[in-house]
């Protein structure tokens, strides 16, 4: 029975400590929301000189996806004259951070002239007529009236900044292949001493020069392609009744002449990857 007992006092104490965890995580989340996704509301410098009223107004649009269109002002004044004045204004929405310059006619006059102002209360409130969200500013008279003294950014500037496209790093990706592309087709020779095109080109040094020996001919009993061809048309254009470059490879024709090692040879050296093979008849 003690243990039961026990167990269960034990199990109560790990409830409440999890309850009192979540309320005090709860408390937190709150707590940072209010300091650091609170809506802000910054008074600006108006256009429209004694009668206008700019503002600004930031808020979490993920959290609140609202769109904020009305405008209030209210004042405050019990030990003043006037003792209250309150004027509300719409204005075209906007679902982001915005700015806005109003024309508030003589309502903004009224206020700044308000006797006692310095101790009234200032009310401002930014409002969504749809979806009946409100966020409300209140400071003193004599704040109200340094913020307006104060502003220096107008409207047009901050509207200006907030529509500013952010500017996405560009990174440039290399195109890579692992094919080599062809080599253009050519109707040039290699001049090379195997080539009978070229042959008298290489029969003398000049004047008085000593001939070239003669290198002599041989013949194959194999060749092959292995595989990596380019289709460069190389060894076709040395060797064709050997050689058959196809879209994709080359092949060795059937009944291809083997009897012509020098062409072969040249052939196999002129290739660009190395691929052509043979074996010299015994």
């Amino acid at each position: 029975m003690n243990t039961t007992f026990i167990a269960m006092a034990v199990a109560m104490l790990l409830g409440i400590g999890l309850l009192v965890g979540i309320g005090a995580l709860s408390l937190l989340s709150g707590a940072l929301n209010f300091l650091f996704v609170k809506p802000k509301i910054e008074i600006l410098k108006s256009q429209f000189g004694e009668t206008g009223f700019a503002f600004s107004f930031f808020w979490d649009q993920n959290a609140e996806p609202v769109r904020f269109d009305r405008l209030k002002i209210h004042l405050f004044n019990p030990f003043g004259t006037p003792a209250q004045l309150e004027i509300t204004r719409e204005f075209d929405g906007s679902e982001n951070d915005f700015a806005r310059d109003l024309d508030l006619g003589n309502f903004m006059k009224d206020i700044k002239n308000a006797k006692g102002l310095e101790n009234a209360t200032i009310e401002i409130e930014v409002a969504s007529s749809k979806d009946s969200v409100t966020h409300l500013m209140t400071m003193k008279g004599s704040a109200f009236k340094e913020k307006l003294a104060k502003a220096s950014v107008s409207a047009l500037e901050v509207s200006e900044k907030l529509i500013t496209p952010k500017e996405k790093p560009r990174f440039e990706i290399p195109e890579r292949s692992f094919i080599s592309p062809p080599l253009p087709r050519s109707a040039k020779a290699l001049k090379l001493a195997t080539n009978p095109e070229f042959a008298g080109q290489f029969a003398g040094a000049g004047a008085g020069a000593e001939a070239v020996a003669a290198v002599a001919n041989f013949a194959v009993s194999k060749v092959w392609i292995e595989p990596g061809c380019i289709v460069c048309d190389a060894c076709e254009g040395i060797f064709p009744e050997v050689f058959e470059v196809t879209d994709s490879t080359c092949l060795i024709r059937a009944n291809a002449p083997l009897n012509d090692g020098l062409k072969i040879l040249e052939a196999a050296e002129a290739c660009p990857v190395e691929v052509i093979k043979f074996t010299k008849a015994s």
